[in-house]
Protein backbone atom coordinates (compact mmCIF):
# COMPACT_ATOMS: atom_id res chain seq x y z
CA UNK A 1 0.00 0.00 0.00
CA UNK A 2 1.28 3.76 -0.48
CA UNK A 3 -0.27 7.42 -0.41
CA UNK A 4 -0.49 9.26 -3.28
CA UNK A 5 0.02 13.01 -4.13
CA UNK A 6 -0.93 15.04 -6.76
CA UNK A 7 1.77 17.84 -6.98
CA UNK A 8 0.55 20.77 -9.16
CA UNK A 9 -0.88 18.39 -11.58
CA UNK A 10 -2.09 19.86 -14.86
CA UNK A 11 -2.92 18.50 -18.42
CA UNK A 12 -3.79 20.32 -21.90
CA UNK A 13 -4.92 19.09 -25.07
CA UNK A 14 -2.92 21.57 -27.30
CA UNK A 15 -4.12 25.05 -25.83
CA UNK A 16 -6.95 23.54 -24.33
CA UNK A 17 -6.59 23.05 -20.48
CA UNK A 18 -8.22 20.60 -18.92
CA UNK A 19 -6.36 19.65 -15.33
CA UNK A 20 -5.33 23.38 -13.93
CA UNK A 21 -2.88 22.80 -11.09
CA UNK A 22 -4.69 20.05 -8.68
CA UNK A 23 -3.33 19.56 -5.84
CA UNK A 24 -4.50 16.54 -3.74
CA UNK A 25 -2.63 14.09 -0.65
CA UNK A 26 -4.35 10.42 -0.31
CA UNK A 27 -3.46 8.74 2.86
CA UNK A 28 -1.70 5.31 2.83
CA UNK A 29 -5.05 3.25 2.97
CA UNK A 30 -7.79 5.86 2.22
CA UNK A 31 -10.98 5.64 0.09
CA UNK A 32 -11.08 8.50 -2.05
CA UNK A 33 -13.46 9.55 -4.31
CA UNK A 34 -13.12 12.31 -7.40
CA UNK A 35 -16.51 13.41 -8.00
CA UNK A 36 -17.83 16.18 -10.07
CA UNK A 37 -20.16 16.69 -13.53
CA UNK A 38 -18.98 15.45 -17.00
CA UNK A 39 -16.03 17.39 -18.29
CA UNK A 40 -14.82 18.30 -15.13
CA UNK A 41 -11.65 16.44 -15.13
CA UNK A 42 -11.62 13.76 -13.21
CA UNK A 43 -11.00 10.69 -15.27
CA UNK A 44 -8.38 12.45 -16.96
CA UNK A 45 -6.96 12.81 -13.55
CA UNK A 46 -7.56 8.89 -12.78
CA UNK A 47 -5.85 8.25 -16.31
CA UNK A 48 -2.91 10.46 -15.52
CA UNK A 49 -2.21 8.03 -11.76
CA UNK A 50 -2.59 5.35 -13.85
CA UNK A 51 -0.06 6.37 -16.62
CA UNK A 52 -2.75 6.12 -19.52
CA UNK A 53 -2.57 10.16 -19.87
CA UNK A 54 0.94 11.69 -20.27
CA UNK A 55 1.06 15.11 -17.81
CA UNK A 56 1.74 18.43 -19.27
CA UNK A 57 3.10 19.74 -15.59
CA UNK A 58 3.70 19.09 -12.13
CA UNK A 59 4.11 15.84 -10.39
CA UNK A 60 2.56 12.36 -9.19
CA UNK A 61 4.26 10.66 -6.65
CA UNK A 62 2.84 6.99 -5.51
CA UNK A 63 4.47 6.67 -1.97
CA UNK A 64 7.71 8.03 -2.65
CA UNK A 65 7.98 7.50 -5.89
CA UNK A 66 7.64 10.18 -8.61
CA UNK A 67 5.75 7.93 -11.09
CA UNK A 68 5.37 10.59 -14.21
CA UNK A 69 7.54 8.64 -16.90
CA UNK A 70 6.86 5.05 -15.13
CA UNK A 71 4.82 2.90 -17.55
CA UNK A 72 1.65 1.88 -16.30
CA UNK A 73 2.55 -1.72 -16.06
CA UNK A 74 5.13 -0.80 -13.24
CA UNK A 75 3.11 1.86 -10.95
CA UNK A 76 1.76 -1.17 -8.96
CA UNK A 77 -1.56 -0.48 -9.58
CA UNK A 78 -5.05 -1.95 -10.78
CA UNK A 79 -7.70 -0.38 -12.49
CA UNK A 80 -11.72 -1.09 -12.55
CA UNK A 81 -13.07 -0.17 -15.41
CA UNK A 82 -16.81 1.25 -16.29
CA UNK A 83 -16.79 -1.42 -18.61
CA UNK A 84 -15.73 -5.10 -17.53
CA UNK A 85 -13.31 -5.50 -20.46
CA UNK A 86 -13.40 -9.22 -19.59
CA UNK A 87 -12.39 -11.96 -21.75
CA UNK A 88 -14.93 -13.86 -23.45
CA UNK A 89 -13.17 -16.75 -24.44
CA UNK A 90 -11.79 -16.98 -20.20
CA UNK A 91 -13.66 -18.54 -17.25
CA UNK A 92 -13.63 -16.27 -14.25
CA UNK A 93 -10.78 -18.09 -12.79
CA UNK A 94 -8.70 -17.62 -16.10
CA UNK A 95 -9.89 -13.64 -16.03
CA UNK A 96 -8.75 -13.30 -12.51
CA UNK A 97 -5.59 -14.86 -12.80
CA UNK A 98 -4.47 -13.41 -16.41
CA UNK A 99 -1.71 -10.91 -15.01
CA UNK A 100 -0.55 -13.13 -12.85
CA UNK A 101 -0.08 -15.65 -15.65
CA UNK A 102 1.85 -13.12 -18.12
CA UNK A 103 4.04 -12.80 -14.99
CA UNK A 104 4.93 -16.34 -15.17
CA UNK A 105 3.59 -17.12 -11.95
CA UNK A 106 3.38 -20.62 -10.75
CA UNK A 107 0.14 -22.34 -10.69
CA UNK A 108 0.43 -22.67 -7.13
CA UNK A 109 0.80 -18.79 -6.59
CA UNK A 110 -1.63 -18.54 -8.63
CA UNK A 111 -4.04 -20.12 -6.72
CA UNK A 112 -3.50 -18.82 -3.63
CA UNK A 113 -4.33 -15.28 -5.03
CA UNK A 114 -7.33 -16.56 -7.30
CA UNK A 115 -9.25 -18.62 -4.75
CA UNK A 116 -9.40 -15.77 -1.58
CA UNK A 117 -10.19 -13.35 -3.86
CA UNK A 118 -13.10 -15.13 -5.07
CA UNK A 119 -13.72 -15.58 -1.91
CA UNK A 120 -14.35 -12.68 -0.59
CA UNK A 121 -16.10 -11.55 -3.57
CA UNK A 122 -18.46 -14.49 -3.66
CA UNK A 123 -17.07 -15.60 -6.91
CA UNK A 124 -15.71 -19.15 -5.29
CA UNK A 125 -18.64 -21.01 -7.19
CA UNK A 126 -18.58 -19.06 -10.76
CA UNK A 127 -14.72 -19.81 -11.71
CA UNK A 128 -15.91 -22.47 -14.06
CA UNK A 129 -18.20 -20.05 -15.88
CA UNK A 130 -17.64 -17.72 -19.02
CA UNK A 131 -18.69 -13.83 -18.74
CA UNK A 132 -21.40 -14.40 -20.92
CA UNK A 133 -23.41 -16.39 -17.95
CA UNK A 134 -22.49 -14.11 -15.67
CA UNK A 135 -25.11 -11.08 -15.04
CA UNK A 136 -23.43 -7.45 -14.78
CA UNK A 137 -23.15 -7.58 -11.31
CA UNK A 138 -20.97 -10.46 -11.81
CA UNK A 139 -19.08 -9.74 -14.24
CA UNK A 140 -17.84 -6.12 -12.05
CA UNK A 141 -17.22 -8.91 -9.26
CA UNK A 142 -14.72 -10.72 -11.34
CA UNK A 143 -13.20 -7.30 -12.87
CA UNK A 144 -12.44 -6.49 -9.18
CA UNK A 145 -11.17 -9.72 -8.31
CA UNK A 146 -8.54 -9.46 -10.98
CA UNK A 147 -7.48 -6.26 -9.77
CA UNK A 148 -7.14 -7.83 -6.45
CA UNK A 149 -5.07 -10.72 -7.15
CA UNK A 150 -2.44 -8.56 -8.47
CA UNK A 151 -2.36 -6.80 -4.87
CA UNK A 152 -1.39 -3.33 -5.62
CA UNK A 153 -0.32 -0.28 -3.80
CA UNK A 154 -3.01 1.28 -5.35
CA UNK A 155 -6.83 0.71 -6.38
CA UNK A 156 -8.39 2.64 -9.18
CA UNK A 157 -12.06 2.63 -9.73
CA UNK A 158 -13.16 4.36 -12.88
CA UNK A 159 -16.91 4.58 -12.90
CA UNK A 160 -17.42 1.05 -11.82
CA UNK A 161 -21.18 1.13 -11.50
CA UNK A 162 -22.79 2.85 -14.12
CA UNK A 163 -23.41 0.24 -16.21
CA UNK A 164 -25.45 -1.50 -13.25
CA UNK A 165 -29.61 -0.74 -12.74
CA UNK A 166 -30.40 1.11 -9.81
CA UNK A 167 -30.69 -1.57 -7.08
CA UNK A 168 -27.50 -3.48 -8.40
CA UNK A 169 -25.86 -0.17 -7.82
CA UNK A 170 -26.97 0.06 -4.52
CA UNK A 171 -24.97 -3.34 -3.39
CA UNK A 172 -22.18 -2.82 -5.21
CA UNK A 173 -21.95 -0.07 -3.43
CA UNK A 174 -21.77 -1.89 -0.02
CA UNK A 175 -19.89 -4.81 -1.79
CA UNK A 176 -16.89 -2.16 -2.56
CA UNK A 177 -16.58 -0.34 0.77
CA UNK A 178 -16.59 -3.78 2.77
CA UNK A 179 -14.14 -4.79 0.28
CA UNK A 180 -11.81 -1.92 0.77
CA UNK A 181 -12.52 -2.10 4.83
CA UNK A 182 -11.08 -6.21 4.60
CA UNK A 183 -7.74 -5.12 2.31
CA UNK A 184 -7.55 -1.33 3.57
CA UNK A 185 -5.79 -0.78 -0.10
CA UNK A 186 -5.44 3.18 -1.23
CA UNK A 187 -8.25 3.87 -3.52
CA UNK A 188 -9.49 6.07 -5.90
CA UNK A 189 -12.63 5.83 -7.21
CA UNK A 190 -13.75 8.46 -10.27
CA UNK A 191 -17.82 8.58 -10.10
CA UNK A 192 -20.21 11.78 -11.23
CA UNK A 193 -22.99 10.39 -8.82
CA UNK A 194 -22.45 12.46 -5.43
CA UNK A 195 -24.88 9.74 -3.53
CA UNK A 196 -21.83 7.29 -4.68
CA UNK A 197 -19.20 9.61 -3.16
CA UNK A 198 -21.20 10.59 -0.06
CA UNK A 199 -21.64 6.74 1.08
CA UNK A 200 -18.89 5.10 0.03
CA UNK A 201 -15.72 8.05 0.79
CA UNK A 202 -13.33 8.71 3.65
CA UNK A 203 -12.37 11.78 1.13
CA UNK A 204 -14.56 13.24 -1.16
CA UNK A 205 -12.49 15.65 -3.58
CA UNK A 206 -14.98 17.92 -5.58
CA UNK A 207 -13.84 19.32 -9.22
CA UNK A 208 -15.18 21.78 -11.47
CA UNK A 209 -13.63 22.62 -14.54
CA UNK A 210 -10.11 21.31 -14.35
CA UNK A 211 -9.96 22.39 -10.73
CA UNK A 212 -10.83 21.12 -7.21
CA UNK A 213 -13.71 22.92 -5.33
CA UNK A 214 -13.00 21.61 -2.23
CA UNK A 215 -11.43 18.86 -0.29
CA UNK A 216 -13.36 17.00 2.68
CA UNK A 217 -14.95 14.02 4.56
CA UNK A 218 -18.59 13.55 2.96
CA UNK A 219 -20.59 15.24 6.00
CA UNK A 220 -18.35 17.78 5.98
CA UNK A 221 -18.79 18.86 2.57
CA UNK A 222 -22.64 18.19 3.11
CA UNK A 223 -22.39 20.71 6.39
CA UNK A 224 -19.84 23.14 5.59
CA UNK A 225 -19.76 23.29 1.72
CA UNK A 226 -17.36 25.70 0.60
CA UNK A 227 -19.13 27.40 -1.88
CA UNK A 228 -22.74 27.70 -4.28
CA UNK A 229 -21.24 24.69 -6.99
CA UNK A 230 -20.19 22.35 -3.56
CA UNK A 231 -23.94 22.78 -1.92
CA UNK A 232 -25.84 22.52 -4.98
CA UNK A 233 -23.48 19.72 -6.06
CA UNK A 234 -23.28 17.60 -2.73
CA UNK A 235 -26.76 16.58 -1.34
CA UNK A 236 -29.93 15.20 -3.06
CA UNK A 237 -32.68 16.72 -3.07
CA UNK A 238 -30.41 19.53 -3.90
CA UNK A 239 -30.11 22.67 -1.36
CA UNK A 240 -32.44 25.10 -2.47
CA UNK A 241 -31.03 28.43 -2.98
CA UNK A 242 -32.69 31.74 -2.55
CA UNK A 243 -31.13 35.20 -3.68
CA UNK A 244 -31.97 38.21 -1.95
CA UNK A 245 -30.08 40.69 0.38
CA UNK A 246 -29.68 41.01 4.01
CA UNK A 247 -32.41 43.05 5.83
CA UNK A 248 -31.02 46.31 6.40
CA UNK A 249 -33.21 46.92 9.76
CA UNK A 250 -32.68 43.27 11.12
CA UNK A 251 -29.50 41.38 11.08
CA UNK A 252 -31.67 38.28 12.13
CA UNK A 253 -33.92 38.50 8.59
CA UNK A 254 -32.83 37.33 5.09
CA UNK A 255 -34.99 39.68 2.46
CA UNK A 256 -35.92 37.71 -1.02
CA UNK A 257 -35.79 39.53 -4.13
CA UNK A 258 -39.52 39.29 -4.08
CA UNK A 259 -39.50 40.52 -0.07
CA UNK A 260 -39.83 37.13 1.55
CA UNK A 261 -38.76 37.41 5.03
CA UNK A 262 -36.39 34.37 5.98
CA UNK A 263 -35.42 33.84 9.63
CA UNK A 264 -31.12 34.11 10.37
CA UNK A 265 -29.51 33.44 13.02
CA UNK A 266 -27.51 36.02 14.84
CA UNK A 267 -23.76 34.47 14.49
CA UNK A 268 -23.53 34.94 10.64
CA UNK A 269 -21.13 37.23 8.75
CA UNK A 270 -23.18 39.08 6.81
CA UNK A 271 -23.58 43.13 6.56
CA UNK A 272 -26.82 44.94 6.51
CA UNK A 273 -28.37 45.41 2.99
CA UNK A 274 -25.22 42.99 1.09
CA UNK A 275 -26.65 40.63 -1.93
CA UNK A 276 -26.44 37.05 -0.47
CA UNK A 277 -28.03 33.34 -1.77
CA UNK A 278 -29.68 32.21 1.16
CA UNK A 279 -29.33 28.57 1.07
CA UNK A 280 -31.41 25.95 2.63
CA UNK A 281 -31.41 22.31 2.87
CA UNK A 282 -34.79 20.41 2.20
CA UNK A 283 -34.64 18.91 4.93
CA UNK A 284 -34.41 22.12 7.07
CA UNK A 285 -37.78 23.53 5.84
CA UNK A 286 -40.53 21.61 8.41
CA UNK A 287 -43.80 21.74 8.87
CA UNK A 288 -45.17 24.22 11.15
CA UNK A 289 -44.67 28.09 10.83
CA UNK A 290 -45.43 31.14 9.59
CA UNK A 291 -44.07 30.98 6.42
CA UNK A 292 -46.56 30.19 3.50
CA UNK A 293 -45.68 27.65 1.29
CA UNK A 294 -47.90 26.65 -2.63
CA UNK A 295 -47.45 23.19 -3.14
CA UNK A 296 -46.84 22.17 -6.49
CA UNK A 297 -46.11 18.51 -6.41
CA UNK A 298 -46.19 16.02 -3.80
CA UNK A 299 -43.72 12.72 -4.39
CA UNK A 300 -44.47 10.45 -1.40
CA UNK A 301 -41.76 7.66 -1.07
CA UNK A 302 -43.02 5.86 2.03
CA UNK A 303 -41.22 7.32 4.83
CA UNK A 304 -40.86 10.42 3.40
CA UNK A 305 -42.64 12.86 1.13
CA UNK A 306 -40.80 15.16 -1.39
CA UNK A 307 -42.62 18.72 -2.17
CA UNK A 308 -41.83 20.85 -4.78
CA UNK A 309 -43.39 24.20 -3.61
CA UNK A 310 -43.17 28.07 -3.77
CA UNK A 311 -41.68 30.39 -1.36
CA UNK A 312 -42.89 33.92 -2.73
CA UNK A 313 -41.84 33.38 -6.51
CA UNK A 314 -38.37 30.58 -5.45
CA UNK A 315 -39.44 27.12 -6.02
CA UNK A 316 -38.14 24.89 -3.47
CA UNK A 317 -37.90 21.00 -2.38
CA UNK A 318 -38.95 20.21 1.04
CA UNK A 319 -38.37 16.57 2.38
CA UNK A 320 -40.89 15.86 5.16
CA UNK A 321 -41.20 12.76 7.39
CA UNK A 322 -44.79 13.68 8.06
CA UNK A 323 -47.84 12.40 5.90
CA UNK A 324 -48.78 15.34 3.81
CA UNK A 325 -52.50 15.87 3.11
CA UNK A 326 -52.33 18.96 1.43
CA UNK A 327 -53.31 19.20 -2.75
CA UNK A 328 -51.17 20.47 -5.53
CA UNK A 329 -52.35 24.26 -5.40
CA UNK A 330 -53.11 24.27 -1.55
CA UNK A 331 -50.98 26.83 0.68
CA UNK A 332 -49.21 25.35 3.88
CA UNK A 333 -47.10 26.78 6.77
CA UNK A 334 -43.74 26.05 6.81
CA UNK A 335 -40.90 27.04 8.98
CA UNK A 336 -36.61 27.11 8.15
CA UNK A 337 -34.41 26.40 11.12
CA UNK A 338 -32.34 29.18 11.11
CA UNK A 339 -29.29 26.97 12.62
CA UNK A 340 -29.14 25.35 9.27
CA UNK A 341 -29.15 28.25 6.87
CA UNK A 342 -26.06 28.52 4.66
CA UNK A 343 -25.63 32.06 3.54
CA UNK A 344 -23.13 32.63 0.54
CA UNK A 345 -21.81 36.12 -1.49
CA UNK A 346 -23.67 36.52 -4.49
CA UNK A 347 -20.79 37.96 -6.41
CA UNK A 348 -18.41 35.38 -5.66
CA UNK A 349 -20.42 32.43 -4.71
CA UNK A 350 -18.49 32.19 -1.65
CA UNK A 351 -19.70 30.64 2.02
CA UNK A 352 -19.83 33.79 4.69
Amino acid sequence: MASVDFVDVRKSFGSHSVIKGVNVHIDDGEFVILVGPSGCGKSTLLRMLAGLEHISGGEIRIGERVVNDVPPKDRDIAMVFQNYALYPHMSVADNMAFSLKLKGAPQSEIDARVKPAAEILGLSHLLDRFPRQLSGGQRQRVAMGRAIVRDPQVFLFDEPLSNLDAKLRVSMRTEIKNLHQRLTTTTVYVTHDQIEAMTMADKIVVMQDGRIEQIGAPLELYDRPNNLFVAGFIGSPAMNMMPGRLDPNDATRFLTKDGLSLPLSPGHRGTPGQDLVYGARPEAIVLGGTIPMEVQVIEPTGFESQVLGKLGATSVTCVFRERITARPGERIDVAIDPAAVHLFDAASGMRL
